[in-house]
Formats: C-alpha cells, sequence, structure tokens
C-alpha cells in the first residue's frame, strides 16, 4: 500500500498535479499572507463575494448566539440538537427560496452527497451536467442508481438521453447547477423546466455560486429566471456569498420530511454550531435588505472583464463572479500563478481531476473586497504573467 501511494504522489506531481497546501493568515479586506512569507496578497481566490464574513452585523449576531447557546450544538438534530434557532434558519430560508421547508446541512458536500442518494437508488437514473461539481458526482455514485452525464448546458443533449433510457427506469433525477463553479457560466434554467414538463423527471439545482447574487431578492438565478415551481429542490450554501458556513435544502414540506428520515449525511452529522447559525441568520437579512451589495459586486465584476478585454486577455469569462482564465497545461498555469504572487495577487491554478485533463485554469473570484485599482493592477499583471511564461 505505501509504494502504491508513493507512486501515486509522484505520478501527480510529474504531472503538476499535485496537491498541497498552502497555510496562509487572513489578515482582513480581501488580504492575505502565507506563513513562509511576509508579503501582503490580494485574495482572488476567495468565494466570500459580498464580503460578509467581515460584516460587522454579522460577526455581532455570531458572537451574540455563541454567547447564549454555547460552541456547539452537541448532538445530531434527531438526538439533542435540535435547537430552535435551527428551526428559525429554516422558516427564513424557505420563503427566501420560494418554497414551503428547507433543511440545514453541515456543507454543500454533505448536502449533495445526502439528497441525491436519499432521492435516488437502484433501478433510477441520475443524469448531471459533465462538469458538475464532484459533491454531485460524488452522491450520484453513493446512491447506486445509473449515473449518465449529459455534455456540459446541452439541453438536446439531455432530451436525447431522457427521450432513449425514460421507459427503462423508476424514476429520473436530474442535476445541474445554475452558476457552475469552475467555469462561471450559467445554466440554462427555464428550457431545462421546460424539458421537464415534458419528461417528468425530478430536478435539483444547485445554486451554491448564485446564492445571495443574482434576482431580485438575491435569491438565486432559479429567483432571476422565474422558475421555481419547476424545480424540485434548490440546494445551497452559506460559505460562499454569504460569508459563514453550511447549506440548505429548500423543497415541498413532503421532500424535506424524505430527508430527514433519509438522508444521512443530515441524520448523522452534529448540527451546525450556534454561533454559525447566528451569521447566516445576519447574511440573510443583509442579502434581502441592501441589494446595493450585490450590484457593487456586478459592477466590479464588469470592470475586471473591461480591463482584462483591456490588456488583450481575449477569454470569454461568462457572466458571473467566476472568471476563468484557460491555461491548458497544469505546469504553466501554476507557474503563471507563481508570477502573479511576486506581483502580490493570491489565485491558485485549478488543475485536474479538478477539471477536464488540459483544461488547467487560474480561476479569478471577484469579490466586494476588490478596488478598481486592484482589479486594474490585476489584469495589467496577468497579461504580463501570461507572456513571460509563454516566451
Amino acid at each position: 500500500m505505501m509504494e502504491l501511494m508513493k507512486k501515486f504522489l509522484l505520478e501527480r506531481e510529474k504531472a503538476g498535479t499535485l496537491r498541497k497546501l498552502s497555510p496562509l493568515i487572513r489578515l482582513g479586506q480581501g488580504w492575505v499572507r502565507l506563513l513562509d512569507s511576509e508579503d501582503e496578497l490580494q485574495d482572488f481566490s476567495s468565494n466570500d463575494y459580498l464580503a460578509l464574513s467581515e460584516h460587522p452585523e454579522v460577526i455581532a449576531a455570531s458572537r451574540k448566539y455563541l454567547e447564549m447557546f454555547g460552541a456547539g450544538a452537541g448532538a445530531a438534530r434527531l438526538m439533542s440538537g435540535d435547537m430552535e434557532i435551527n428551526h428559525l434558519l429554516e422558516q427564513e430560508i424557505a420563503p427566501f427560496k420560494s418554497k414551503e421547508a428547507s433543511l440545514t446541512f453541515g456543507s454543500g458536500y454533505l448536502a449533495n452527497t445526502g439528497i441525491i442518494p436519499a432521492l435516488a437508488g437502484r433501478g433510477d437514473l441520475i443524469i448531471t451536467d459533465r462538469l458538475s461539481h464532484a459533491s454531485i458526482y460524488d452522491g450520484c455514485m453513493l446512491s447506486g442508481a445509473r449515473t449518465i452525464r449529459f455534455r456540459h448546458n446541452d439541453l438536446e443533449h439531455l432530451e436525447q438521453i431522457l427521450s432513449e433510457k425514460r421507459s427503462q427506469f423508476n424514476n429520473i433525477l436530474v442535476v445541474v447547477e445554475s452558476i457552475y463553479s469552475m467555469d462561471g457560466d450559467r445554466c440554462p434554467l427555464a428550457d431545462l423546466v421546460s424539458l421537464k414538463k415534458r419528461y417528468g423527471f425530478l430536478l435539483i439545482v444547485d445554486e451554491a455560486h448564485a446564492t445571495g447574487l443574482y434576482g431580485p431578492n438575491g435569491s438565486g438565478i432559479i429567483e432571476e429566471d422565474n422558475v421555481s415551481d419547476g424545480v424540485d429542490i434548490a440546494m445551497g450554501t452559506f460559505g460562499k456569498a454569504l460569508g459563514s458556513y453550511g447549506a440548505y435544502a429548500a423543497a415541498s414540506q413532503e421532500i424535506v420530511d424524505f430527508l430527514v428520515n433519509r438522508a444521512r449525511t443530515f441524520i448523522y452529522s452534529t448540527a451546525l454550531p450556534p454561533a454559525v447559525v447566528g451569521a447566516n441568520l445576519a447574511a440573510l437579512y443583509l442579502i434581502k435588505s441592501e441589494p446595493q451589495l450585490r450590484l457593487d459586486l456586478h459592477q466590479k465584476v464588469a470592470f475586471f472583464k473591461k480591463q482584462l478585454r483591456k490588456n488583450g486577455i481575449k477569454d470569454d469569462p461568462g457572466p458571473s463572479q467566476i472568471i476563468p482564465v484557460m491555461i491548458g497545461d497544469s505546469a504553466k498555469a501554476l507557474a503563471i500563478a507563481e508570477e502573479l504572487q511576486k506581483n502580490h495577487i493570491y489565485v491558485k491554478a485549478v488543475r485536474p481531476p479538478t477539471v477536464p485533463e488540459g483544461s488547467a485554469r487560474l480561476r479569478f473570484s471577484i469579490t466586494r473586497y476588490h478596488q478598481e485599482s486592484h482589479l486594474k493592477k490585476c489584469a495589467k499583471s496577468l497579461a504580463g504573467a501570461l507572456h513571460k511564461v509563454s516566451v
């Protein structure tokens, strides 16, 4: 076994895909410092899109709940960890997502690996986008159901699969992301819901990177595209735009009751810590009451994309706050990230197996911490790094 491990690590290192942890200190306002360096770096890899992790109201609510209810829930929800504050949070999420009920999970990964196996099993079919998040794929594998991937955002391919396979399985579950985490593009949800009306599948939409950022109330792409009635389960997280931790599934009361009884990652996990619940409640309030937060972010995103074009970077980054710059080769992507770090810009090279072979990239996440001067410098530095590494 040890030889196999050694061989695996050596192969990853040779291919430029070996993952390593990089301990850092968060300095605040979007700046970080690596432990082995004195350089302050502007963070372009954070999902704290609205800077709510440092918002005074979020911090105050977290501190209040910590002092009132203690550091931990002490047990799973179905034991003695089912505190009133958990229900308060779920009662806020449900109408936010235009659903009857909701259920909280420890993380987005736990949500997807709990929800999907609860709803599908042997004799069923799951169809998911080829670029779906790893948590979705792992949920599919845990389910024991047959899984088929359709070409990214290609609903014609999805319909072809449905027309060929619909009669062969008891139930069909389709799982997509509304904003794809590594590519930053959007799923055509309205067309997908129209397809659902014809084929009668159960639809799950992962809104991890859309919650808090889109729609009249900041609920997500489901709200913006006005398709809530056609989505059976809206999943999302608190650990990205809402600045805290945890995840949720919003659905009908019947589906939520079913998940309470079948989703193993809910049943067998300790409830969210009270301080996290407090932070999540405060963040939800801010999302709904201060739309300027997301408007500011969208303005920064548009400005950065303009700067990329101005500096000759022609990649079409898509419509969201996630902006991938495609490199292809993993070693080259790492080298460009290292060049950017010399210019005090911290962005991670995303490599296989997180993304498909040959599609290594730099994944820029724009947040409200970024000022126009930061964005100008980043685009200019990126152009210089791309030229230097390619020479």
